[in-house]
């Protein structure tokens, strides 16, 4: 991992916590990638991208096995949803946000626990830092990524979810500044959460009653 510690080498210190280089841009790159989806901008996806490059190589240099390997697949799933928002002509803020069934709730539950267990074990084996944190935050996340890329509302529940876990472990890996992102990212989800909220009620409101469509038809 040498190769990658210019990354996390401390440039200069603020208020005693120590920033590198991958600190910075992984706080800039992360907090524009987060507001831009909060804002249903399909620019969230090429911004995610990057950010999920850099933090890669940070986590990778930190032995955080699960979240290295998670940012591969974030770039994975971050040009699949990319394409989706273009393809289906969703790439306007204003654009449709959809709902989730409890069943499908349910079963992406389902699936990250099997997916958590599955990875804790691969941790352990590997050696990797605080392997079922690490082996939960990539389980849920990637739970939370499959929702955005469907424009589902509920992914905000799952990315706060994933925030709320993320801040102390990253602080206990001495990577300060990016434990304050996950603070921010937060309160951004939060936020967007209730963004996305107002743009279903709005989207509600646009339909046509029956009594419309009857009408028109």
């Amino acid at each position: 991992m040498d190769v990658l510690a210019p990354l996390t080498v401390p440039l200069f210190v603020v208020t005693g916590m120590p920033m590198s280089a991958g600190d910075i841009l992984g706080f800039i790159t992360g907090l524009l990638c987060v507001w831009l989806t909060a804002r249903a901008n399909v620019w969230n996806f090429p911004t995610g991208i990057l950010n999920s490059l850099i933090l890669g190589l940070v986590f990778l240099q930190q032995r955080l096995f699960a979240d290295a390997s998670l940012q591969i697949i974030f770039i994975v799933l971050s040009a699949i949803g990319w394409w989706q928002w273009l393809a289906e002509h969703h790439a306007s803020e204003s654009s449709p946000v959809f709902a989730s069934s409890r069943r499908e709730q349910l079963v992406l539950i389902a699936i990250a626990t099997v997916l958590t267990l599955l990875l804790w074990q691969l941790l352990i084996r590997l050696k990797g830092a605080c392997p079922p944190i690490d082996a939960l935050i990539m389980a849920l996340s990637l739970g939370a990524q499959w929702q955005l890329n469907r424009r589902q509302i509920s992914n905000w529940a799952w990315w706060i979810i994933v925030d709320v876990i993320s801040v102390p472990l990253y602080w206990s890996r001495d990577l300060p500044l990016i434990a304050a992102l996950y603070v921010i990212f937060l309160a951004i989800c939060v936020r967007g959460w209730c963004h996305w909220r107002a743009l279903q009620q709005t989207q509600m409101q646009t339909l046509p009653t029956p009594q419309t469509a009857g009408g028109a038809a």
